[in-house]
């Protein structure tokens, strides 16, 4: 048994505590909300964003950040992606040299176009750091229904003791040292998610859902080979994988808040709508910046930037992308 601290207490924190409880560890769960503490400590359900998933005994509640940390074997850094910088900076005065911290959130900051584990590094840079990600919508691993996810860290070491933390019989770990792939995969597929909600708010079917993912990774891909990363990874669980399970499902806030806004909604009432961060909001106008940056055509990520931030409606958006000029599937293939 290891000692284990959870930084975040939403949704994905609370079932990862479930699964890190199960593998026989002892976990320790912060939350900024000292409400939400007392009533998770107390009912040992998170009743608002994971009702009906059971909170082992194992597992605890705190407000204080360093009791989280401190010494701890493992520390899971759950929090929105949003606030990830402003929370490794107040948990690294508690950190050692070497501690093992694994990033779950998804996202890319919008100001500095960094992903979530450099952002970790520049804050904590005495950490060992690596990230955890894939399909792995939180009602369902809090529930233990089998799921698989890949570990990606600098060494193989590394990657392998995150692998053993968490892998059981309904969790699967895979490794991988594609660190910037498996991110930019877990970020960007929320920015496609909301094009699908919308499209799925505007009644459209199946074809149009299928077209988004499939084209979606396409974007994904060339700005994911632009920077580095590798196409296996873009076609694996944190990439392909997990755009599916997030355009798809019911879990999804990205497909959710997307529905809303094709349905006539702004982007801030979808967002008070949807009560949970929508990561994918935050992470548009960075994908945009990083398509420019690089010059990819991302023709999906501008349409939903235009639909977030300059009121274009969603139909006239999908319309434009039905409309572009004529095309090769793969302009790679020679005739």
């Amino acid at each position: 048994m290891a000692q284990v601290g959870i930084v975040g207490a939403g949704s994905w924190g609370t079932a990862l505590s479930v699964v890190l409880a199960h593998n026989g560890h002892d976990v320790t769960v912060w939350s900024i909300i000292e409400d939400e503490v007392t009533m998770l400590n107390a009912q040992r359900e998170h009743k608002d964003k994971l009702p009906g998933v059971r909170i082992p005994d194992p597992v605890s509640f705190t407000t204080d950040i360093e009791k989280t940390v401190n010494e701890k074997a493992l520390v899971v850094l759950a929090v929105p992606s949003p606030y990830i910088r402003s929370t490794a900076r107040s948990m690294a005065g508690f950190i050692r040299d070497g501690q093992l911290i694994v990033v779950v959130s998804k996202g890319i900051e919008e100001h500095t176009l960094m992903i979530q584990t450099d952002i970790v590094e520049q804050e904590i840079p005495q950490a060992q750091v690596a990230v955890l990600s894939g399909p792995s919508h939180a009602e369902e691993v809090g529930r233990e229904l089998p799921t698989t996810v890949v570990a990606g860290a600098k060494t193989k070491v590394i990657a392998e003791r995150v692998q053993a933390f968490f892998m059981n019989e309904v969790f699967r770990v895979y490794t991988s040292p594609d660190m910037l792939g498996i991110e930019l995969g877990s970020s960007l597929k929320n920015v496609i998610a909301l094009a699908a909600g919308m499209a799925d708010g505007l009644g459209f079917g199946d074809n149009t859902k299928a077209a988004l993912i499939t084209r979606g990774i396409a974007e994904i891909g060339r700005l994911a080979s632009a920077m580095g990363a590798n196409m296996e990874t873009v076609n694996g669980l944190s990439g392909i994988g997990d755009l599916i399970v997030t355009c798809a499902s019911r879990h999804s806030r990205n497909r959710k808040a997307g529905m809303l806004i094709g349905q006539g909604y702004t982007m801030e009432e979808a967002m008070d709508e949807v009560k949970m961060v929508v990561e994918g909001v935050y992470s548009a106008k960075a994908a945009l910046a990083l398509a420019e940056k690089y010059e990819i055509d991302m023709p999906i990520v501008e349409q939903v930037n235009r639909v977030l931030f300059e009121g274009q409606p969603a139909k006239e958006a999908v319309l434009e992308l039905m409309l572009r000029e004529r095309k090769p599937e793969n302009e790679d293939l020679d005739w």
